[in-house]
């Protein structure tokens, strides 16, 4: 196997990949694009559920000229040194964090979709920025996260196999078929996915793939499978074939052995927020937003916050979230613009990102290039900027009540920290130290 090869090694280490990837990268380094001004601070890989390891989720957005990558992934921090070393070989900034499912279920709000699908009163957040000397505190707080979500995982997998067996296909095991799948024995995430993923590869076992799968999943399980979709699983030679037979699965099968998670799997909002701000990472919630007509043309129209976001944000303030992350291409600009005006008013960063879980998904985000939208772009860098040096020391978290500059306003701050994080990272025209005494002698400025 090439270096390339290595570099997405799913049964490899860490530091074997990141060898590969260094490896590669002196080699190649010269026929990478040059970098531009999109970035991705929302990236899943082999940690949660992803085609793509750290390492090669790095090289992707590389490949594509990002110029920051950030890894999010479900219920794990364990992708987070090697995202940022990798990042760091490719001369990008990075940004780690992870992603949980909150209870609002105490809130006016506990009966009412918010940014789920699945749950009414149970909310997508993200906690980003996370300092590396914390990364260990945000392993164990997410352990008993995980156990919780096994044991209503292996529920699913029960009610999967009273399925499929009646139809006569062999039951999934969840530790052989299920967990194998996933990075747990190294605290990676196991989700809903796994489970999905691995039923897609019962379903190629036993009926192939082309038409004779799409015959078999309309006559025995009563699929909708039609349009695009269709077409793209009638196509034996497609490449993401599993992922967009996934997509299906997810959409019209899990609803059938979907069970809402428990109050030990989700718990309240303002739990993870003080436990994020405690580490000195910042807590975001996820906006989503009603989907009419998807600009990205991929999405079903479906409500969900935009009817009352206004009652919504302080409430968010109140429980202790200091930013809103969001994906670009899913929401109309007008949307957009309306979240950013509800940020301006409460105090919250704006963090972008598109969730990339899928081998079909592009890692380009042009959206960014909109003039309209160019601070969030300087948000990333920010963010890069907070995440270096609070692992250099706490205090200089951009939110830290320790912060020299913690006093002055957040676009203030949000300036100062997206300059410092450009000349860390590609620029390597600044070290973290030099950094930090630049924060401190800008607030010795104002004092003057």
């Amino acid at each position: 196997m090439n270096d390339y090869g290595k570099i997405n090694e799913f049964k490899s280490t860490g530091e074997k990949r990141i060898a590969a990837l260094q490896s590669w990268a002196e080699k190649n380094k010269e026929t990478l694009p040059p970098l531009n001004k999109q970035t991705n601070n929302h990236i899943h890989t082999i940690y949660s559920f992803s085609p793509y390891t750290p390492s090669m989720a790095a090289l992707k957005a590389r490949e594509a000229g990002l110029s920051v990558a950030g890894s999010v992934d479900h219920d794990s921090v364990s992708a987070a040194a090697e995202m940022t070393d990798a990042c760091h070989i490719l001369g990008m900034g990075s940004v780690t964090g992870f992603e949980v499912r909150v209870s609002f279920k105490h809130t006016r709000f506990a009966d009412m979709k918010l940014n789920n699908p699945d749950s009414a009163g149970i909310v997508y957040m993200t906690v980003q920025g996370i300092p590396a000397s914390k990364r260990e505190l945000a392993a164990l707080f997410l352990k008993p996260l995980q156990e919780a979500r096994k044991k209503r995982s292996i529920a699913m997998t029960e009610a999967l196999n009273e399925i499929i067996t009646e139809a006569g296909l062999k039951p999934l095991s969840y530790e052989k078929d299920i967990e194998n799948l996933s990075k747990k024995d190294e605290a990676g995430g196991v989700t809903e996915r796994h489970i999905l993923f691995a039923l897609a590869k019962r379903f190629t076992d036993i009926y192939g793939i082309g038409e004779e799968l799409l015959k078999n999943l309309r006559a025995r399980f009563n699929l909708y499978i039609e349009g695009k979709i269709a077409d793209r699983l009638a196509d034996a030679s497609n490449p993401h074939y599993l992922y967009d037979l996934l997509g299906v699965l997810k959409s019209e099968f899990l609803p059938r052995i979907f069970i809402r998670p428990g109050s030990d799997e989700c718990i309240p909002a303002e739990t993870v927020t003080a436990f994020a701000r405690s580490i000195g990472a910042i807590p975001a919630y996820a906006y989503l937003g009603d989907i009419t007509e998807s600009p990205t043309g991929d999405k079903k129209a479906e409500k969900f916050e935009d009817d009352f976001l206004d009652d919504l944000f302080p409430v968010l303030k109140e429980a202790g979230y200091l930013a809103v992350t969001y994906m670009p291409p899913r929401n109309t600009k007008q949307q957009l613009l309306r979240v950013r005006r509800l940020c301006e008013k409460y105090g919250f960063m704006e963090i972008s990102g598109v969730d990339i879980n899928s081998s079909r998904q592009e890692f380009s985000c042009p959206e960014l290039l909109d003039e309209d939208f160019a601070s969030l772009t300087d948000a990333t860098w920010a963010l890069v900027a907070h995440e270096a040096l609070s692992s250099y020391k706490t205090k200089y978290g951009l939110f830290s009540p320790e912060n020299p500059l913690c006093a002055s306003a957040l676009n203030s701050r949000l300036s100062l920290y997206a300059d410092l994080g450009k000349k860390l990272f590609p620029a390597g025209t600044m070290t973290v130290e030099e950094a930090a005494q630049q924060i401190k002698t800008q607030c010795a400025a104002h004092h003057v």
